[in-house]
């Protein structure tokens, strides 16, 4: 994983997904704890016929909300605090964990949260960065790079029978998230960006199964995509040989395609990084190559719209955040997207958005940059999957 800019880095027991984490005996007790919770909330919608309560509150299946309460329980548990409802009863840790969950979920303000659960804003503030804070120690795990041969073979096999890149690895991309900040404050430009909104920028490396594998937030909106790439570790790591290293493959004229990411025109073609042929007007064989890079690149596009569209705290404008605090709330979020991958959540899954266009607004901003060895790779697998390519 990249930097995460105001993260703290710190690390603790790793703590694997269970497939026994929803035993009878555990969620029998999470049953109980939820009818006395659904009961008491105000103001939340009935969902349509047919779908679970629990689902339209927290967007996520049972299974999957008793495995995060395992990760940040030893956490969240060993800080003293008394909260309590307004009737006087005191929160289980299943109701703290539940009232983070949907701060992060629905992106209602404090007050509009506090109120449907019978909490003042300020315990719904602690709530939340506790819970923000355990999944920071508790969860990384859940976001890394692949760490084994076999791990990353598998990406590649499943990269390949999208649209038939072989040995490709991952897809970078980025989107911003947008902040109200005041623009009597001189400190806001710094965070106006180029379509004139305030807002801070995630870049992410997402695996095809829409799992990220790496990301890089806390970067003022403006930055251009290229310029955040080069500040990464992956992009360091890349350059001194540490990442993107591993077998390549042979084709039949002989030549070699070694482990690569793509991206769009906002990064520089590199030895390990394919972007498109740039212009409408291509022979038959570039427009070929873009038409299944397109293709291959609408899996970061379909993962960075979920990923705003199930943790609605990042997604439309945040009111005056805390700059330093934003952007571990946007790892946290991907931490969640993860798990929901990691442990097959078709409830969550099933929140699939329409439209993939996570970033509306914003223009391609073209890099323009390129490396010789770069476009060797890009014509050689051009030529492969035009299958044009001489024996």
């Amino acid at each position: 994983m990249g930097p995460v800019r105001g993260s703290k880095k710190k690390r603790k027991t790793e703590k694997k997904p269970d497939e026994n984490v929803s035993a009878s005996s555990e969620m029998e007790g999470s049953v109980d704890w939820w009818d006395g919770l659904s009961r008491r909330m105000n103001g939340l919608q009935s969902p349509s016929k047919g779908i679970d309560k629990f689902k339209s509150v927290f967007r996520i299946s049972r299974k999957t909300f008793s495995y995060i309460c395992s990760l940040v329980k030893e956490d969240m548990t060993a800080k003293p605090g008394n909260f309590t409802f307004s009737n006087g009863k005191p929160l289980s840790f299943e109701d703290q964990v539940a009232v983070a969950l949907r701060r992060l979920s629905s992106g209602e303000s404090l007050v509009t949260v506090g109120d449907s659960f019978g909490l003042h804003r300020s315990t719904v503030l602690q709530l939340t960065w506790r819970f923000v804070e355990a999944m920071e120690e508790r969860g990384l795990h859940h976001l890394q790079w692949p760490s084994t041969e076999a791990e990353m073979t598998e990406i590649k096999s499943k990269f390949e029978k999208i649209q038939g890149l072989p040995n490709c690895c991952g897809v970078i991309e980025t989107t911003h998230v947008m902040m109200c900040l005041p623009s009597a404050d001189p400190a806001s430009k710094v965070w106006l960006d180029h379509e004139k909104n305030h807002s801070m920028v995630l870049q992410a490396i997402v695996d095809p199964e829409m799992r990220f594998r790496d990301i890089v937030t806390g970067w003022p909106g403006k930055i251009d995509d290229w310029l955040m790439f080069q500040s990464s570790n992956f992009y360091k790591l890349c350059d001194k040989g540490e990442r993107l290293n591993g077998g390549k493959i042979e084709l039949s004229n002989g030549s070699e395609i070694r482990e690569y990411i793509i991206g769009d025109l906002g990064y520089p073609l590199l030895p390990y990084l394919v972007i498109p042929y740039k212009g409408k007007e291509q022979p038959e064989i570039s427009a070929e190559f873009n038409r299944r890079h397109s293709a291959t690149r609408l899996v970061a596009s379909r993962a960075l719209a979920r990923l705003k569209e199930m943790w609605k705290i990042i997604q439309g404008v945040m009111w005056r955040p805390d700059k330093h605090k934003l952007p571990r709330i946007i790892l946290v979020c991907c931490l969640l997207h993860n798990i929901v991958v990691d442990l097959e959540d078709d409830d969550a899954q099933d929140e699939m958005p329409l439209s993939y266009d996570h970033d509306p607004g914003y223009r391609q901003r073209i890099c323009g940059s390129f490396d010789t060895d770069g476009v060797h790779l890009r014509d050689e697998l051009s030529l492969y999957l035009s299958g044009k390519m001489p024996t």
